[in-house]
């Protein structure tokens, strides 16, 4: 694929708002999960383990006239567009190419959900009809996020959602890609959003995946995963227009669907295998040209030890790897524009954060699994996000195109 340059960024997780804070609790290894309170949510006491919460969410409001988006979600997406003075470099770049010529891809996998649960909740007890104040086009529709993001930014170009499960924001690169490579747009707002809410949680609790403490990817009493919250973007542009100096370039992309199960991965790991030999092959690289994998990486069982697979047969045990899901919990539809950023940061201090809380390695495992954070040069990183229904989707970040 053509590289494209990433020229602005912005993320709020657990970790906090904004880069700085991110690469600040990576280096100190402060993670963000704490024991989940899930009264606001609608959620069982107990039920939901640790979890990744964003704080100062409940407290925020939209500005008019985007009130009528009003959800936890699209208050998530609101934090991250005012942080990290991406909304100027938006700007700055809608003068440049016109309002109509930036797409906007976002990806999610439950949107605005949560609106919907507690106008459940608040519905006519005679009749079911829900509160006249639930909103459904403009909370927890799919297509909600993206249309709140092209309004914010108030832009008028190409729009859709992504609800590809855990692979969700990930996608969102590779789509733009082909958008800006088709003409049909000049730049494009990448990224996503997912927010707490007591569909994810229960659902996860169901399936037995929710871990009692904080996630601990790779390691060999791991038990599960930690639901998360965050909201990121990215503005990515042609090298050749680009005005802004680039925070990282996207230089392949790779995707597949192994169709094996609805909730469990392949166990030899076909389908990530593909994804990331399609990331190599699409920026035309090879296994020793890059320096750092950020896994997929949740934490429990069957994932992690098909990913192991997965990655010591595509690069062995040459290439440094870790999950940095034992910081922000998993984010579900926005883990791949999170983990997309951590690439780009560590792209840019030359640093690789080792697994947080890992005691010991699975001694299964036989790719090379950080647990220490390490200093070195890092000009490539592959990043991983595998979802539900056996989507997988690579993506391949640089210092520069």
């Amino acid at each position: 694929m053509r590289p494209l340059l990433i020229t602005a960024v912005t993320l709020i997780s657990a970790l906090g708002r904004g880069t700085a804070a991110t690469a600040e609790a990576l280096r100190a290894r402060q993670g963000g999960l704490r024991p989940c309170d899930g009264a606001a949510f609608g959620i069982a006491p107990g039920a939901g383990g640790h979890v990744g919460r964003v704080a100062g969410v409940e407290a925020h409001a939209l500005q008019p006239p985007l009130t009528r988006f009003a959800c936890r979600n699209n208050h998530l997406a609101d934090i991250a567009l005012r942080g990290d003075g991406f909304m100027q470099h938006v700007a700055a770049a809608r003068e440049r190419y016109g309002a109509g010529r930036i797409a906007v891809v976002a990806g999610t996998s439950t949107s605005g959900i949560l609106a919907g649960e507690q106008a459940y909740r608040e519905r006519d007890a005679a009749t079911g009809v829900l509160p006249a104040s639930f909103l459904y086009p403009d909370t927890q529709d799919l297509f909600s996020l993206a249309r709140f993001v092209r309004a914010a930014l108030a832009l008028h170009g190409p729009a859709m959602t992504l609800s590809s499960a855990c692979a969700s924001s990930a996608k969102s690169f590779m789509q733009a890609a082909y958008l800006i490579d088709s003409g049909l747009c000049d730049a494009a707002i990448v990224g996503g959003a997912d927010s707490l809410c007591g569909m994810t949680v229960h659902g996860f609790a169901a399936l037995e995946l929710i871990s009692p403490t904080p996630c601990r990817p790779c390691d060999a009493a791991r038990s599960g995963i930690s639901v998360g919250e965050a909201a990121g973007f990215a503005l990515l542009e042609r090298p050749e227009a680009a005005r802004d100096a680039p925070f990282a370039a996207l230089l392949g992309c790779g995707a597949t669907s192994d169709g094996y199960h609805m909730s469990s991965p392949d166990p030899v790991g076909g389908g990530a295998i593909g994804s990331m030999r399609q990331a190599l092959q699409s920026a035309g690289l090879s296994p020793p040209d890059i320096d750092y994998i950020n896994l997929h990486g949740t934490g429990t069982r069957a994932n992690d030890a098909m990913e192991d697979i997965a990655v010591s047969t595509v690069f062995g045990d040459a290439v440094a790897s870790s999950s940095t899901k034992g910081w922000t919990g998993h984010t579900l539809g926005a883990a791949g524009v999170v983990e997309a950023i951590i690439a780009g940061l560590c792209i840019g201090s030359g640093f690789m954060p080792g697994c947080l809380g890992v005691t010991e390695v699975d001694p299964a495992f036989r790719a090379r699994v950080l647990v220490d954070n390490e200093d070195a040069p890092v000009r490539r990183v592959l990043s991983n996000s595998f979802g539900f229904g056996g989507i997988n989707c690579s993506l391949l970040f640089g210092a520069s195109a």
